[in-house]
Order: C-alpha cells, then structure tokens, then sequence
C-alpha cells in the first residue's frame, strides 16, 4: 500500500513537471508580455521640452563637492542626468568613507574608555551594586522616619 501512494505521487509529479515544461517551452517562443510595443523614436519625446536637467541648489553644491565644477557660476543651465546622477554617486561614496572613518575612531575611543575603566576597577557590576546598596540605605532611612512619625510622643 505504501508502494502504491509513493508510485502514484512519482507519477503525478512527473505529470506536474511534464506540463509545466510544455506551458514555459510555449510560452517562452512567444514572448507576449515581455516584449516592448514598437513606437518610433521621434514620438517618445516631446519636442517642446529639452534634454538635459536644471539642477537645483542642492545638485549644484554636490557638482562643486564632487569636484565636476570648482564654483557654482561655472554650472551650466542645463546639465545632463548622467553628471547629476555621478557627481551625486561620488558624494555618497565620500560621505560613506566619511562615516567609516568616524565609527573606527569612535571604536578606539571606546576601547580607550574601556581600559581606562578597568584600571580604576570600574565596571558596571560595581556601579550597580553601589546605586543599589544606596537605595537600600534610603528605602531605610525613609523607613525608620516612617516609623519615627508613627509613634506617639
């Protein structure tokens, strides 16, 4: 019986797989719907608008922290989407070196920290048991005021 239900499932599998192979071999001749409608080049476009990009005072300081212009007045009116978009690649990539570099630091200074702690013998285990043995004293003293006010005079 056992048998049975494992032959039968090869075989539904089989057929699974069989079909499938079919349906993509069909499908994947006829490329229906990854194929881009045909449009001439001159109708994609308006020819109102020019090509090109106006940037904004924010690309315009990215040009100039990119090194692609040395000041603002040299930027042209229009710019292409190419240098926009490589001038603000190299920003990132810069601002990324930047903060590598202030997390190594932050990491040694944190391990200089962690040295000088240890040499004082300043943990936190040691602060914990301190602030607490301080709010057992407290939790007394209110306690003893407590009573001290509660008994009759």
């Amino acid at each position: 019986m056992f048998f049975q239900a494992v032959g039968r499932s090869r075989t539904a599998l089989g057929t699974f797989v069989g079909q499938w192979r079919r349906y993509a071999l069909n499908t994947a001749s006829r490329r229906q719907l990854c194929s881009k409608p045909s449009v001439p080049a001159h109708t994609q476009r308006s020819a109102f608008k020019l090509p090109g990009y106006r940037p904004s005072e924010m690309d315009k300081r990215i040009l100039v922290w990119s090194g692609r212009f040395k000041t603002k007045e040299q930027i042209p009116e229009q710019v292409s989407f190419e240098m926009i978009d490589a001038a603000r690649n190299k920003v990132r990539v810069k601002a990324c070196y930047v903060m590598i570099a202030l997390t190594l630091i932050a990491c040694l200074w944190m391990v200089i920290l962690g040295k000088d702690a240890a040499s004082r013998n300043d943990s936190l285990t040691t602060r914990n048991m301190e602030k607490k043995a301080q709010w057992r004293e407290e939790a007394q003293r209110a306690r003893a005021e407590a009573a001290l006010a509660e008994k009759p005079q």
